[in-house]
Order: C-alpha cells, then structure tokens, then sequence
C-alpha cells in the first residue's frame, strides 16, 4: 500500500507534533534527575548514531555499488551520504547546536516556557530566514501572526527578563530557548534551500555530531572543563536517555520533521505545530506540577494564535472574466 505525498505529509505532521510535545516534558523532568545538559546531548548522539551511522554507511555503498563513479559526493569517511560542505553546514544547526542550547535552557527554565518559547519563536526565525535565505514573501496575514508570536513570547520571556534584575536565573532559559529555535529554523530552511532527502539528513547532522560534538566532549571531561554525571546516573536513566532522545527525537522526529518541511516547505511546517505549545503547557502542568501564570497562559494563546494564522490561506478569489484562472494567496 503506498501513501499520496498529502498522506504521508500529514502522517510527518502528527509524529513530529507528538514527538516535540514529548521533548519538552521530558526534558524538563530530565533536568531534575542526574544527569548535565551535556551529557544528555551525548547520549542523543550516540543513541541515534547507533541506528543511523550503521544506515549512513549501508546506503552509501550501496549507492555506489548501483551508481559506481556517477554516485553523488558522501562525507566523513563515507557514514555520511552528502557532501561535507551540506554535512558541516546541517550539523552544525541540527546536529550540535539546537541540542546544546536546548537542554541547558530546562536547566534554567521550566516547561511551561520552553512549551512557548520554542516551537512559538520558531515561525518567527524561520519566515525571516526564509525571507533572506529563499526569497520567500511574508503576506500581510502571516505578518500578522508573527506579530502575534512577537507578543506572546515578550509576554513570557520579558517577565522573565524583569525578575533577572531580582536575581532569577529563568531568563537564561528563555534566551537559550530562543536562541535553540533560531538554530532549528536556520537547519530548516538550509535543507528546504538545498533540497535534501529526509533520510540523508538526519543521517549526516548525526554523524556530524558523532565525529565533532563526542571527541571534543571527552576532552573537555578529562580536562575538567565540564563536569559529567555519566558516572553518578542509574543505567535506566542512560539507557532512557538513549532511547528516547537518540531514537525518538533525533531518528524518528528528524526525518518526519524534514518529510514535512519538504511537503509544506520551512514555513507553513513550522506553523503546523501550533498545537506543540498548548499539548506542551498542559503536559507540564499536568505531569510536572509546573504553575500557569497569567502571562503564560496570555503569551500562549497569542502564541497559538500567531501560528494558526500563519497556517490559514485566503480562499480563492473568483475569476472578474471567465478566461481568467482563481489563484490562492499564501
């Protein structure tokens, strides 16, 4: 049975949605546990290296055995199926930043924020970098709901910001939050603007990781640097970590994010995820404990709000003379 590219682009949609609402409370409660920012972005890497390093290596030689010297460029000692310079560039958002500026942001923050701050900045960043990068036009309906997102994240963020005067510490977080979606957005639009498989992508800014982000880890470690708790976590904490971070929002995530940006494009993907807030909030009320101030729950419906527009088309506009064709406004 194959799927229409409508079907498999809306199944992307949904795994992406479920997996980003998972990622927010977990990582939260993660925080709360053993383990350091860093050492749980290790364990992402290499829990999604153990699936996809093996992958990248088996499709490479398999693409050269069909295609022989017309096979396309792979990198990185042949684990990574695309170029260096597209490997380098993907990983470097996908692969190391987002993750690094994502967890050390639940260590200041709590998920409340991260539920707006996150998938709510990431419309913002990736329309305007679509605007430099693609060339894409941000239509007065989609400006209107980025406005929206600006609101809803000063609402959250700002507060935060004001309390840093008293000696809080949360705003850290939402700037690393902030600065995780930018990173996010940048990986978004790059591999919409290069055109690249889903697959192959996630393939390459894992491998990436693997080879760059763990030896300078190691070192660090050794040097006391940074401190690890690697030695101090229960086994079923790592091998969690493991699992759900490496296989579930590196592996699974990865390539139905990427399916879906390459059916809907960087930014109408982005807004798709308007629910990812709202399930996000709730989950971390629910489960966490976390209060809902006033000013989170006003920034996320303007948050929620500001996606949704950014999803909405104009209806077709009828033809004034019958030779003439309806066309849709984005």
């Amino acid at each position: 049975m194959r799927f229409s590219p409508r079907a498999k682009g809306l199944l992307a949609a949904l795994v992406t949605v479920t997996l980003w609402t998972s990622f927010i409370v977990i990582a939260r409660a993660s925080a709360q546990r053993t383990l350091t920012p860093l050492d749980i972005t290790l364990l992402r890497i290499v829990g999604a290296s153990l699936v996809l390093v093996p992958w990248g290596w088996w499709l490479v030689r398999r693409r050269g055995a069909l295609l022989g010297a017309s096979a396309p460029a792979s990198s990185l000692a042949g684990i990574s199926p695309l170029p260096l310079s597209t490997t380098a560039l993907l990983g470097i958002f996908g692969g190391v930043l987002y993750a690094v500026l994502a967890y050390a942001g639940f260590f200041h923050a709590p998920a409340t924020h991260a539920a707006v701050l996150m998938p709510g900045s990431l419309p913002l960043w990736t329309a305007l970098l679509a605007v430099v990068v693609l060339h894409d036009r941000i239509t007065p309906l989609r400006a209107a709901g980025l406005a929206l997102i600006v609101a809803g994240d000063l609402l959250v963020g700002g507060r935060s910001l004001l309390a840093g005067f008293a000696g809080g510490d949360v705003w850290k977080g939402d700037v690393l939050f902030m600065l995780a979606a930018a990173s996010w957005a940048a990986y978004s639009v790059q591999a919409r603007r290069l055109a690249v498989d889903a697959v192959q992508a996630t393939i390459a800014i894992t491998a990436f990781a693997l080879l760059v982000y763990a030896p300078v880890y190691g070192v660090l470690v050794a040097l006391g640097t940074v401190s690890s708790h690697l030695g101090q976590a229960p086994w079923r904490e790592i091998l969690f970590q493991l699992v759900f971070q490496g296989g579930g929002s590196v592996v699974i995530s990865g390539i139905a994010f990427t399916r879906m940006i390459q059916h809907y494009g960087p930014v109408r993907s982005t807004m798709i995820t308007a629910l990812v807030p709202g399930l996000s909030a709730i989950g971390a009320v629910l489960l966490l404990g976390e209060p809902l101030h006033w000013n989170l729950g006003a920034g996320l419906a303007l948050v929620t709000t500001g996606i949704l527009l950014g999803v909405l088309r104009k209806s077709p506009t009828p033809a004034a003379l019958p030779p003439a064709s309806p066309k849709s406004a984005a």
